[in-house]
């Protein structure tokens, strides 16, 4: 039995179960993180959002973008045992409309209505790779980012059970959209080794890249992500089954 983290970015499922994620190889069990939204985009032109984006990850290029974020992916799932498969479709970022228009320029927002179909095509893409007995892991959509709700709605297309983890850091400045995202579930607390709650920082530190976007300082996650398992016991889990 595999269990798949269907993750929306290079980060993503790492910054939200690294830990269980640890505890699970070091038990023997395949771990997979497929990232969905790591794909080059082109290189001729960039939105002006994108551009500043790159600024602040200290990365000028595109190539030079994806490349750093794929390596830091590997090196953290390295130290999680887990194994990765990245996919080609684009972050929010990059996207545009049929007519070339860029589709964000802010990343907190409902999906666009001219990507309405992009996530049965991410389904499709999944599925291709699914096998029957995978167990599968994905984001509940916390702080409405754009990406992580249109990667849970390709997840639910699938038509399988599904295991729903909070969106780390976006929980911690939105808790209120917790109750709201696990209406009707059934929640299961997944108690974290000592050994698995450090490796979860250690492999959160090696998007180095990301670290001052999505936190204060690695001090202030450190804080964080304890105060999140002190809290809960331990790693929540929510599914509809």
């Amino acid at each position: 039995m595999r269990w798949v983290y269907i993750s929306p970015h290079l980060d993503d499922a790492a910054l939200s179960a690294g830990g269980w994620i640890y505890d699970q190889t070091q038990a023997g069990n395949p771990v997979e993180i497929w990232t969905i939204l790591c794909g080059y985009p082109p290189t001729k032109e960039l939105s002006l959002y994108a551009r500043l984006m790159h600024l602040q990850w200290g990365m000028p290029s595109v190539r030079s973008v994806v490349n750093m974020r794929r390596a830091e992916d590997k090196k953290a799932a390295a130290i999680l045992g887990a194994k990765v498969h990245h996919f080609d479709f684009l972050d929010c970022i990059y996207r545009k409309d049929k007519h070339g228009n860029w589709l964000y320029s802010n990343i907190f927002v409902d999906p666009h209505p001219n990507e309405a179909d992009f996530p049965a095509e991410i389904a499709a893409a999944i599925a291709a790779r699914l096998k029957p007995d995978d167990k599968l892991v994905c984001q509940l959509g916390i702080g409405k980012h754009v990406d992580h709700v249109t990667v849970r709605r390709a997840a639910e297309l699938l038509g399988r059970p599904l295991h729903y983890v909070v969106d780390i850091p976006y929980y911690f400045k939105t808790p209120e959209h917790l109750g709201p995202k696990t209406v009707g579930m059934k929640e299961k607390v997944e108690r974290v080794s000592k050994a698995g709650l450090m490796s979860w920082k250690e492999a959160v530190l090696e998007y180095k890249s990301q670290i001052s976007s999505l936190f204060k300082s690695s001090r202030a996650m450190r804080s964080q992500i304890n105060q999140y398992c002190s809290d809960f016991g331990g790693i929540p889990f929510w599914s509809s089954t």
